[in-house]
């Protein structure tokens, strides 16, 4: 998903006119769209679908992060230990 600027970057302005016609970029392009005012960024709309799943994403990559920490400071636990704590057989 990379920004293409020629279509991504929207006025203020522009989407003060037309709102649905921004979603629907957004939507079907699956990119976010920069909104500007005075020619600076000042926001992004993404649909809600790509929202999330970028979201999930950025959840899963902490989670992995954190785990690969904890194996690095020795924090770790046999399988037979963790069965034990969840109650499994």
């Amino acid at each position: 998903m990379s920004t293409k600027f020629s279509e991504d970057i929207v006025a203020m302005s522009d989407l003060k006119v037309n709102p649905g016609k921004v979603v629907k970029h957004a939507s079907e392009s699956h990119r976010p769209v920069l909104l500007t005012s005075h020619g600076r960024g000042i926001a992004v709309v993404q649909s809600l679908n790509d929202y999330e799943k970028a979201e999930e994403e950025r959840s899963f990559m902490r989670a992995v992060t954190a785990g690969l920490i904890d194996l690095e400071k020795g924090r770790e636990l046999s399988i037979d230990d963790v069965k034990k704590r969840l109650g499994l057989p």
